[in-house]
């Protein structure tokens, strides 16, 4: 039986994204040159990878569009709601990215409009790094925003970390600048919202670990949108066992328990294989305990040397003398970020922050 290949990322703005584009560009407005921007957005488009495209498209858009920014502007607004992907609007706001710095006020109200088609967290990132203090003044005021889009935007747009998206010198010397913002949205209704504000400090955490600590001891815990944020936030320290971010979220350090048959199996897999990872967790404790159980494999590496990585395995209450099976699956793959290599791996059992067992697997080398 043969598989269907995966489709690619980048096919998401293939030939036929860049048709959807035309006709929005055409109903927008008489003075939108389809076949220039066609002609343009096609020449090379095959060895572009996805956030590549987005800026090929964002010039072919250039070459299609009215010479004068402002009527280039209005025409870009009334094409977005035609666009039928999320890809499709961020090539339209890289536009204004690109095309728009000169027109600072202008080229922000429009990415407020658009980002409500397709994010504008990557477009907002040269107008941040141009002026970071006035982009900045204007992200705040969106963190009022009655609508979701925008509000997110304020958040995400002014991530220090922020996955695809170049670097903010101002964000990357001090990557505390957005923290007004943050405060003004800690209790946000929307989820989207509250993800962005969430993952926005984690990227803090990174490099302002006691900040972070500090900041977030200070927030109420009595509203149940903050107390989610704050759990999200601080993944990355919680994964590391950090003392102070297991007290914020109500766990010790440390737990009273014993861990009962920690196994892998099968031993010994191929790359494809999935391995099951097994225990039992006693409570040698008279109170009941909040626990957070992680799991950490060291993956082999070329030349002897290992890498480490920490997934989340389950964070409950355990009853005083309670005993509870853990398990769970994870099929041996690579990723684009992480390769597989042959040889042994030592997985241990973190329970609030402590290693409490070690086991082993090993990936044997392909036929």
């Amino acid at each position: 039986m043969t598989q269907e290949t995966p489709a690619l990322l980048k096919d998401i703005l293939g030939p036929q994204a860049l048709q959807t584009i035309g006709d929005a560009g055409v109903t927008a407005s008489r003075h939108f040159d389809r076949a220039a921007f066609l002609s343009a957005a096609s020449d090379g488009l095959d060895a572009l990878s996805i956030m590549e495209r987005v800026r090929h498209i964002a010039d072919a858009l250039h070459a299609a569009l009215p010479g004068d920014y402002p009527a280039a502007l209005d025409v870009v607004r009334a094409m977005a709601p035609r666009l039928t992907h999320g890809f499709q609007a961020m090539a339209v706001t890289e536009y204004v990215a690109r095309y728009g710095l000169d027109d600072f006020d202008r080229s922000m109200d429009a990415l407020a409009d658009l980002t409500r088609f397709g994010s504008a967290e990557f477009a907002i990132r040269p107008f941040l790094a141009a002026d970071t203090p006035r982009a900045l003044a204007v992200m705040m005021r969106w963190a009022s925003s009655e609508d979701e889009h925008v509000r997110r935007l304020a958040s995400e747009g002014a991530r220090p970390r922020l996955p695809w998206a170049a670097r903010v010198p101002a964000l990357k010397a001090d990557p505390t600048l957005a923290a007004p913002i943050l405060e003004m949205l800690k209790a946000d209704p929307s989820l989207y919202v509250r993800k962005s504000v969430a993952n926005h400090l984690n990227d803090i955490a990174k490099d302002r670990p006691d900040w972070l600590l500090d900041r977030l001891a200070e927030w109420p815990q009595d509203d149940a949108r903050t107390v989610w944020i704050v759990r999200h936030a601080l993944r990355t320290l919680i994964k590391k066992g950090d003392p102070a971010a297991l007290a914020l979220i109500g766990v010790g350090h440390g737990a009273a328990v014993r861990v009962r048959d920690f196994s892998i199996a099968p031993p010994a897999v191929h790359l494809g294989d999935r391995i099951a990872i097994t225990a039992s967790l006693a409570s040698d404790s008279s109170e009941n305990q909040r626990l957070v159980v992680d799991y950490r494999v060291h993956y082999a590496r070329a030349g002897g040397k290992s890498a480490a990585k920490v997934f989340k395995l389950k964070s409950f209450e355990l009853a005083a003398g309670e005993s509870v099976p853990l398990g769970i699956s994870q099929t041996i793959r690579d990723f684009t970020t992480r390769r597989h290599y042959p040889g042994r791996h030592e997985v241990e059992l973190i329970v609030n922050g402590q290693v409490m067992a070690t086991a082993a697997f090993d990936i044997l080398p392909a036929d």
